[in-house]
């Protein structure tokens, strides 16, 4: 796609541009929460997310918007996607993470591992039936492009815009991407919820004890209880204060440490360390976790969380503007190799679980904290009961912490088996 062909799309403005985005995405979080009969069954079939892409696209499909010129992406990526890892990790309680039991953890890293050393297994296994399908070169690598799933399936969608940026794949690649992972992971979901009416005997397989499940749920209610209430004004903007204050500093930081590396260690540029958006997300990522050893904590009782989740969201929604949906199949064996990608994860889960006994409940909600991050571990742990929900929400936060660190290591060791 080049800058020519939505040249002249109806909207040139920006600012129309977002309220139209806003529209979008607001129509869109309505309907998935309708109770009209309509809306359930169409959700139970279209991922919410998918759509958060794919209707944006339609914009600049249809030369509606100028998707390929529009500065809104950049906005997005440089100040709310490192404001939202900010209020995202804000919340995070180690100490309560702990507490959660280490079969909890132990499948959450678990399923940290399988994407970690599943995208290299992938291109290997792959590449020996068909070279062609993972090979490329410059933006057009496919291991480029794959550690934007990587970003996605350790973490979540801010993840992924991060490896995006780092590893620089094409936007006629990403686009694909973004499908295959959606896709993928969207498939892997409905497994998952299915298992759920199945727990009790799924337990029985693994020979699990569940009790603690039982003994989560009524902490993380508890939990949730204590911190909740209902934001004034001067929260909301403490909040906001906190994430793009952090992120303010983060660009401070990034616009001296990057440079001085590029002069002084040049060596280290294959390790992306010369790039000022690398250290940005790092930065905005650690300075989150630090303060959640704070009192700032708190203010996830009034929202910030929900304010990080909504950034990215725009940040999705602009993404999917420069998306060519009219390129995402031209590559039809991308789809196989996720697959591939998906099943060494899964199975990796299923082996741990059944050494560990590990209950159902922990794989789930350990698998969907890496793969879909925030915006599906609180689903499927509020499948099993609507106060595990937190959890979801504690071990995803644990996702978005590692995820830029996991995929930025997946991303390398796909470029060495790439090569």
């Amino acid at each position: 796609m080049n800058s020519t062909e939505h040249a002249g799309a109806l909207i040139q403005s920006d600012a129309v541009t977002l309220g139209l985005l806003f529209l979008l995405l607001a129509g869109i979080f309505y309907t998935s929460n309708s109770k009209i009969p309509f809306f359930a069954k169409f959700y139970k079939v279209v991922p919410m997310l998918l759509l958060c892409y794919f209707l944006p696209s339609l914009l600049t499909t249809f030369k509606i918007v100028d998707g390929e010129n529009s500065n809104l992406y950049y906005v997005a990526s440089r100040y709310l996607l490192p404001a939202s890892l900010v209020l995202l990790t804000l919340s995070i309680n180690l100490k309560e993470v702990f507490k959660l039991g280490s079969k909890a953890l132990i499948m959450f890293f678990t399923g940290t591992l399988g994407v970690i050393i599943g995208g290299p297994l992938a291109i290997l296994i792959a590449s020996a039936v068909n070279p062609d399908l993972v090979g490329g070169a410059g933006p057009e690598a496919v291991w480029r492009g794959l550690t934007t799933i990587a970003g996605s399936w350790i973490g979540g969608g801010a993840n992924q815009a991060a490896m995006y940026e780092i590893f620089k794949p094409s936007d006629h690649l990403y686009s694909i991407m973004i499908t295959v992972d959606v896709l993928v992971a969207e498939v892997w979901m409905a497994v998952l919820l299915i298992g759920v009416g199945k727990s009790h005997r799924i337990d029985k397989f693994f020979n699990a004890d569940a009790s603690s499940v039982e003994t989560l749920q009524k902490k993380m209610h508890d939990f949730s209880q204590k911190i909740a209430r209902i934001p004034s004004t001067t929260d909301l903007m403490v909040i906001l204060a906190i994430g793009l204050g952090v992120t303010g500093l983060s660009h401070l930081i990034a616009d001296f440490v990057a440079p001085y590396i590029e002069v002084h260690a040049d060596y280290l540029k294959k390790f992306s360390l010369t790039s000022k958006f690398f250290w940005l997300i790092i930065l905005a990522t650690t300075g989150g976790i630090g303060l959640s050893f704070t009192k700032l904590r708190n203010y996830e009782g009034a929202g910030a969380s929900k304010i990080g989740t909504i950034f990215i969201y725009v940040l999705v929604a602009t993404i999917g503007m420069k998306m060519d949906i009219s390129k995402i199949f031209d590559n039809i064996g991308l789809f196989a190799v996720g697959a591939i990608w998906m099943a060494i994860h899964v199975s990796l889960m299923l082996i741990v679980a059944k050494l560990i006994k590990a209950p159902f409940f922990f794989l789930a909600v350990g698998s969907k904290a890496n793969i879909g991050g925030a915006a599906s571990a609180p689903v499927v742990a509020a499948a099993f009961h609507p106060s595990l929900a937190p959890v979801g929400v504690l071990l995803a936060v644990l996702g978005y912490a590692l995820g830029t660190y996991g995929a930025w290591i997946c991303g390398l060791l796909m470029q060495i088996v790439a090569k």
